[in-house]
């Protein structure tokens, strides 16, 4: 059995597709969510459906019962509660018995700058203490992250942050996501294995705010803006403060070389390049 966590979420979801695609059967795949019913058209797919909090670590090691391979999706929130739901998806992973753990993390997560990388060294320091057999898919930040409020940056004609010149070498959720299914269907021993995922090339706001500008044919230019005045643009806009913490830091970060790494590990799983900046540019303004 391979267990998906979160998969009701965006990640999950694409993930469950992509072991699909790759000839693992319905039967074969369970998904381990917080509310079934969003799973219930998995569950008609053939898919065995089970109940999984982070925030209920009782409901967890029934949910990773049988599972021979494990893709555990990091979960969302503020460094605390994230740091206790992932402490209690590996103590019930282990409780379980569960073969081979696949933790999506984030790219060069033992050296990486960025506040949200914290996180990510303790949930993979807890797997190695643990002793489960892991292979880390450090991920690189979605293009997304970015591409989804795009169409509103058109139509001001002006994309804002606090990224100045970094490079950020992104990719794709749906090509992050196949590379996690490769990885859990590959015919080779996986375990101990750290994959730096990241996009065939660094591209800076600059670039991002041309490359909507072609596409859409509409001037659009990028305004860089010192942290402080980007933080109160994010939190008139209604966000939560962690996230305006994160996203702050995340950009500060960036400006300093935090997500410019480019690697071959993502393109080699895909056997493809990975999706351009262009296309998902395209894909968000169509």
């Amino acid at each position: 059995m391979l267990v998906v966590t979160g998969a009701t979420g965006q990640f999950g979801r694409l993930a469950v597709e992509a072991l699909l695609r790759r000839g693992v059967p319905a039967s074969h795949l369970a998904v381990a969510v917080r509310d079934t019913d969003k799973a219930a058209d998995l569950a008609d797919r053939g898919i065995t459906v089970r109940a999984a909090d982070y925030d209920r670590p009782e409901t967890l090691a029934p949910a990773f019962a049988d599972a021979e391979k494990l893709l555990f999706v990091s979960a969302n929130g503020p460094e605390d509660l994230r740091i206790r739901q992932h402490t209690a998806v590996v103590d019930a992973a282990a409780r379980a018995g569960a073969g081979l753990v696949a933790y999506t993390s984030v790219v060069e997560a033992d050296t990486n700058p960025l506040g949200l990388a914290r996180v990510h060294r303790e949930t993979e320091a807890r797997l190695r203490a643990a002793g489960l057999p892991t292979v880390l898919l450090r991920n690189g930040w979605y293009t997304e992250n970015y591409t989804a409020g795009l169409a509103d940056s058109v139509r001001r004609g002006n994309l804002v942050g606090s990224a100045g010149k970094g490079g950020i070498a992104s990719a794709t959720r749906a090509d992050l996501a196949e590379a996690a299914a490769a990885v859990l269907t590959a015919g080779d021993e996986q375990a101990g294995k750290v994959y730096e995922l990241t996009g065939d090339v660094a591209w800076t706001l600059d670039d991002l705010a041309a490359t909507a500008a072609a596409v859409s044919g509409q001037p659009v230019g990028y305004t860089d803006l010192p942290a402080a005045q980007y933080a109160e643009i994010l939190t008139g806009a209604g966000l939560p403060g962690f996230l305006v913490d994160l996203l702050v830091d995340s950009e500060v970060q960036i400006a300093r070389g935090a997500l410019a790494t480019v690697t071959p590990d993502l393109t080699r799983l895909l056997g493809r390049p990975a999706t351009p900046l262009r296309d998902s540019v395209t894909a968000a303004l169509r």
